[in-house]
């Protein structure tokens, strides 16, 4: 089967690693020209990183990455609200990761070279159209180096192509622009002395746009030295002129030691931080509303195209990672490629479309939003409930990380097998 995958970011990168895992040849189409190790912090959560240790990466990505103990919720003057054990610490049996995503994405391109060949993916290469016939998917690109046009024909296509992904405008012409819910994030990454215990995120203030995170996404390099710490501090201000603008605006340094002046949190030093950052950079914080299919024919979302989210619980990167691993999954299957990509969507959609609301209304952040409405306490109990149902709507829970049956396909020449002897009926559920 030939697989067509558009966007080669975190989400296409993995799903070209499934399907090969799977017994697929994926080919990745990406935009732009070069993939180079820039961004800044990510966290994958237990229920990701199964899934890329299944892969055969849990080697290089704790190389890589740093894994978190806990999570503290503060007040705006850094006083506790309420903590959680995470990874290990908490159960599961695979640690939480907080990486840089520049790095994480390398490694996943490595991998992408390594296993499928470095013609497996193609740069420079921005998408324009598709066509279904019966039998296939034709896809319409143009090479962004030389403007001359390139047709690929697969059996598959898959749009995993960000936030403002072409292929979901052609799936949904008429969805309109993505939401803006008045918040700006500023994000930077600097060397600081370690931050509380050195394996701790911290979330502190109160609604979207009066907050500040930080984390570690790598250790000193010394015993005692200096760590590279990742922080978001959110802002509102007036939406830019014109089109809502989807690449990061530079923000000034004084910019940001006045933004983070307005902040006295006493366990980091927030001017140095700013002074530090080599560049700050803003964000809009934006989402989409949930689709009510992303599979059409052999065409499906994936990722950020399918459900982009508010930032709100560290899930949007996780999902992604599950959703590719469930659609190689339901691909090696089903002899049908329409019929596996329906029973992806539906298998996945409807707890990512949760997902996506419950961000709308603060998910787990919801503890430091109520805390802050009854001066800065919360009951124990109260956000742990919190927690738990976030947990428990995005399929994160220990027990349901721990004791989920693999998505992994065991051996391709057996599922081939399995798929010829079982005709063209698919089977009735996942694992």
């Amino acid at each position: 089967m030939r697989v067509s995958i558009v966007g080669g970011g975190i989400a296409g990168l993995t799903c070209a690693l499934s399907l090969h895992a799977a017994g697929f040849r994926p080919r990745v189409h990406e935009a732009a020209r070069t993939i180079e190790p820039v961004g800044v912090g990510i966290n994958l959560l237990p229920h990701a990183v199964r899934e890329l240790a299944e892969l055969g990466l849990a080697g290089e990505l704790a190389s890589i990455a740093l894994p978190p103990h806990r999570l503290g919720y503060h007040d705006r003057s850094g006083a506790p609200v309420w903590e959680e054990e995470l990874g290990l610490a908490a159960g599961y049996h695979w640690p939480q990761y907080s990486v840089h995503r520049g790095r994480l994405h390398v490694m996943l391109l490595a991998a992408v070279h390594d296993r499928l060949g470095p013609d497996s993916l193609h740069a420079g290469r921005l998408f324009q159209r598709f066509e279904q016939t019966g039998t296939g998917v034709r896809a319409h690109f143009t090479d962004r180096t030389t403007g001359t046009p390139v047709v690929e024909d697969a059996d598959v296509l898959i749009g995993s192509d960000g936030i403002d992904s072409a292929v979901r405008a052609q799936l949904h012409p008429d969805e309109g622009p993505a939401h803006w819910n008045g918040v700006h994030m500023w994000r930077g990454v600097a060397r600081s002395p370690q931050l509380l215990d050195g394996r701790s995120i911290v979330v502190a203030g109160g609604t979207p746009g009066a907050k500040f995170v930080a984390y570690p996404i790598e250790d000193p390099q010394t015993e005692g030295g200096e760590a590279l710490l990742n922080w978001v501090l959110e802002v509102r201000r007036a939406e830019p002129a014109g089109s809502r603008a989807r690449s990061s605006r530079r923000v000034a340094p004084e910019e940001a030691r006045a933004g983070l002046a307005d902040w006295n949190l006493p366990w980091i030093d927030l001017e140095t931080l700013a002074e530090r950052s080599p560049a700050v950079f803003e964000y809009p914080m934006l989402d989409r509303d949930p689709l009510p299919r992303w599979s059409f024919g052999r065409v499906t979302l994936l990722g950020d195209a399918a459900h982009p989210m508010f930032p709100m619980g560290m899930n949007g990167g996780s999902q992604s990672i599950v959703d590719a691993r469930v659609l190689a999954w339901c691909l090696a299957h089903g002899p049908d490629p329409a019929a596996a990509l329906h029973r992806y969507d539906g298998i996945r959609r409807p707890t990512v479309n949760a997902v996506v609301l419950a961000n709308r209304d603060l998910g787990p952040e919801e503890i430091i939003a109520r805390a802050a409405e009854q001066d800065g306490t919360l009951p124990a109990g109260r956000a742990e409930a919190i927690a738990n149902r976030y947990r428990n709507l995005a399929g994160a829970t220990v027990a349901q990380v721990n004791t989920h049956p693999s998505w992994t396909v065991p051996d391709p020449a057996t599922t081939l097998t399995r798929r010829q002897a079982a005709g063209s009926a698919p089977p009735s559920s996942g694992p």
